[in-house]
Parts: structure tokens; C-alpha cells; sequence
């Protein structure tokens, strides 16, 4: 797909892998909206980059459809989505207080899993209703994993399922929405420098960056967001979870 002129959605886009994104594709001529639950900080990406900031839980139903609607007002039907909103829990199952408190567990699914699951089924519908580009496509869907899905550490059984049902999904959603020539696919990144490893000593983040083979340093956003990139402009690219992790495969702990 040509990149110029077309609208995307980009969930989690206040922050880290989601602002990555949101910059890099609106170089490239897309039309982007923001849609984080925390409104100020995708504000303030939007304002860098010229895109429009929505708030949006995307675990909720009418929450989600509410943002396509508002990014559709202004944007069009979009063409690309690329789910990034995102959050992380580190618990064991069972740790010294006694069992993880069910709770806690439902709400990185909710958000993770069920809110990919969420814009993915809005924006397909729009899709759907577009007019066919070169080789038939009408649109891409690209969702962030993990390489955490393949090999969750300890204390990370919520995330790693999370992030395990989004490889899952790719696949049955690929097939399914071929029919009307949109594509679907996953990134499963490694240990990317986001706001949150960001916070981290300097020491610590070089440990962590050590742990990898090559390059021996924690993934760039802007690496991240060159792949989306790739994948929204190669159109064979489809049904597929490409890691994006510098070899690296995680220690149990």
C-alpha cells in the first residue's frame, strides 16, 4: 500500500512504540490519529508530529467505537490500523500473599487481548466498505505481540497469555479478512526502550541490553515503527508474527 494521503488509527499512541509509529508514518503522508486512554500525552505526540489525539479505553466496546467514528469525521474511513495500546503486570501465580487476585489477571486480557480484538473488528468493518486499492487491498491491520508469548519469564502468566492470544488471532483473522483484501498482521517485539525500561538506571538498562546477541543494546522505537512501516507498504506480507528482537530468546527469569 502507498502510504500518502491514507488515514490510520494507531492505538497507545501517546507513548513509547504507539508515538514511534504515529511520527514515522505521518512523515511518510498518513493521516494519523492517537487514540490513548491518557488524552494529554497523545496530545502532546500529536502536536509534534500533526496528527489528532482521541481518548479511548480500547477494551471498551462503545469507547472504541466512539474513536473510529471521531478519527473517521476527520480522517476518513482508515486504511491501517496498528494496535499498540498496551499495559503490563508482573505477578507471580502464586506469590507470597497467596494466588494472583483474578482481577488483576482479567484486566492485562481486557486491555491487551480484548482491546486488540476490539479495534480490530471496528476498523475492519470500515475497511471493508472502501474501495479497493492496487492488488485488490482495502487495508492492513498490524497488532504488537511479543516475544513474551513465546517465552513468558516468571511472574509474567498474564501477560504472556495476552500477548500468546494476539499471535493466535493473527492468523484466523488473515484468513478470514482476505475476502475483502485486508491484511493482518503481528509484531512481536523484544526489550524495547520505552517509557517504562526508560525509568530505569543506566546500569540496568545495559545489562539488559547485554543479554541480547546483536545488536547488544534494547530495541529503538523508531525500529519498531520502520517495520510497521514495511508492512503496511508490502503487500505479500500477510497471516504472519515477525519478532523483532535481536536473537534474543528469554531466561525463565
Amino acid at each position: 500500500m502507498k502510504l500518502d494521503g491514507k488515514a490510520a488509527i494507531i492505538t497507545g499512541g501517546g507513548s513509547g512504540l504507539g508515538a514511534a509509529t504515529a511520527e514515522r508514518l505521518r512523515a511518510a503522508g498518513v493521516k494519523v490519529a492517537l487514540v490513548d486512554v491518557n488524552l494529554d500525552a497523545a496530545n502532546d505526540v500529536a502536536k509534534k508530529c500533526g496528527g489528532i489525539a482521541i481518548r479511548c479505553d480500547v477494551a471498551d466496546a462503545a469507547a472504541g467505537a466512539a474513536a473510529v467514528a471521531e478519527a473517521r469525521a476527520k480522517h476518513g474511513p482508515a486504511r491501517i490500523l496498528v494496535n499498540c495500546a498496551g499495559i503490563g503486570l508482573g505477578r507471580r501465580i502464586v506469590g507470597k500473599d497467596g494466588p494472583m487476585p483474578l482481577e488483576d489477571f482479567s484486566r492485562v486480557i481486557q486491555v491487551n487481548l480484548i482491546g486488540t480484538f476490539n479495534m480490530m473488528r471496528l476498523a475492519a468493518a470500515d475497511m471493508t466498505t472502501l474501495d479497493p486499492l492496487e492488488d485488490g487491498e482495502r487495508g492492513v491491520i498490524i497488532s504488537t505481540a511479543s516475544i513474551a508469548a513465546y517465552e513468558g519469564q516468571i511472574g509474567q502468566a498474564a501477560y504472556t497469555a495476552s500477548k500468546g492470544g494476539i499471535v493466535a488471532l493473527t492468523m484466523p483473522a488473515a484468513r478470514e479478512l482476505a475476502q475483502f483484501g485486508i491484511r493482518v498482521l503481528a509484531i512481536a517485539p523484544g526489550v524495547f526502550l520505552t517509557p517504562l525500561l526508560g525509568k530505569l538506571p543506566g546500569d540496568v538498562q545495559a545489562s539488559l541490553g547485554s543479554s541480547i546477541p546483536f545488536p547488544k543494546r534494547l530495541g529503538n522505537p523508531a525500529e519498531f515503527a520502520h517495520l510497521v512501516e514495511h508492512c503496511v507498504q508490502n503487500v505479500y506480507l500477510n497471516g504472519e508474527v515477525i519478532r523483532l528482537d535481536g536473537a534474543l530468546r528469554m531466561a525463565p527469569k
